[in-house]
């Protein structure tokens, strides 16, 4: 049986469907081509999803992760693949830290803990690049036998280390369940904004003195497609999801047009520590750390032994981003 084959016969079931990631990946799914259409599909996310963004052949219901009913909603849609995509990238306004663990870990231990407990045979994951943490030792390259040190500083960084933790050892205690886990570089697509995209939009990039700061992208529709591979041959693994190589910091200033203001790190850590303490800042100075530690992911695994090879390399992915956004009239370059 061929990988679309395998996939028409999957009944698969979404977390965080309604999310950027879980519409890409529903629209690749339930096309109406029925080249990847598999079986049952089931999105779930914690908000009603309005019914002019609903797709045909896609059941949709509203469930919060964390909810203990999760085990009931896979045995009744006899689901035998999931994927998790339900976490918290950027917080809230008033945001607090417990909401975000309860949702980022204790809610992938609900759907994990609901997976074994129904039979699930496959889970596929969406991990990130920051469970390796943000560090001045990290290796040039990062591959995925590296130790995931994810900082306890940054929430999301250190929910990410403690969700593969508990996978890690589900694997050695459920090996019946097989898991696809998926370190997502920085994300890029057509319509991406985050926190990341926001630095891009300054007039001018603020950099640290003798730091590359690179960034690994990875096109939104590469996520879909390894997703969608993911589902179609179960291939069980962690694997480092980004683009071909990298781009410096000043590589992107000068793509973008703009200045590249190099600052000394303990400048900018003040300017940091006043700014989050007169309430003028949502960061504090351990933002200092993810600019200049950024983890840069190897991709080999993902080419090699996962067999899936992103459309876009890291470069062309940023210039689709800046192009993308000129043809939007939201122009990020100068001038």
């Amino acid at each position: 049986m061929n990988g679309a084959d395998a996939l028409a016969t999957r009944r698969v079931l979404v977390t965080g469907a309604d999310g950027f990631l879980g519409r890409g990946l529903l629209a690749a799914l339930a096309a109406p081509s029925g080249a990847t259409r598999p079986a049952a599909l089931v999105a779930t996310d914690v908000r009603e999803v309005p019914a002019e963004r609903r797709l045909a052949g896609v059941s949709y219901l509203v469930q919060d992760v964390r909810d203990p009913a999760m085990a009931a909603t896979l045995a009744s849609h006899r689901i035998d693949s999931v994927v998790h995509l339900a976490s918290i990238v950027t917080p809230g306004k008033g945001s607090k830290r417990e909401f975000e663990y309860s949702v980022d870990v204790l809610g992938t231990k609900n759907v994990l803990d609901a997976s074994i407990a129904q039979g699930v045979q496959h889970l596929v994951v969406s991990s990130s690049g920051a469970a390796y943490g943000y560090h001045a030792d990290n290796p040039a390259w990062l591959r995925e036998t590296d130790t995931l040190r994810g900082n306890e500083v940054f929430a999301y960084a250190h929910h990410k280390r403690l969700v593969e933790e508990m996978l890690a050892q589900a694997r050695t205690s459920h090996p019946a369940l097989a898991q696809t886990v998926l370190r997502i570089g920085t994300i890029l697509g057509e319509r991406v904004d985050n926190q990341i995209t926001a630095l891009f939009e300054k007039p001018r990039l603020l950099a640290i003195r003798g730091s590359a700061s690179p960034f690994v992208f990875v096109w939104d529709e590469d996520v879909t497609g390894a997703i969608v591979h993911a589902l179609r041959t179960r291939h069980a693994g962690c694997f480092n999801l980004a683009g071909d190589g990298a781009l410096a910091l000043a590589e992107i200033a000068r793509r973008l047009g703009k200045p590249l203001l190099p600052l000394p790190a303990g400048l900018l850590k003040v300017a940091l520590a006043v700014g989050s303490t007169l309430g003028l800042t949502r960061y504090g100075p351990e933002q200092l750390d993810f600019l200049r530690y950024r983890p840069v992911l190897l991709n080999t695994a993902l080419k090699q032994d996962f067999g899936y090879r992103p459309a876009k390399t890291s470069a062309e992915a940023f210039d689709a981003f800046v192009a993308a956004r000129r043809e939007q009239g939201r122009p990020v370059t100068a001038g």
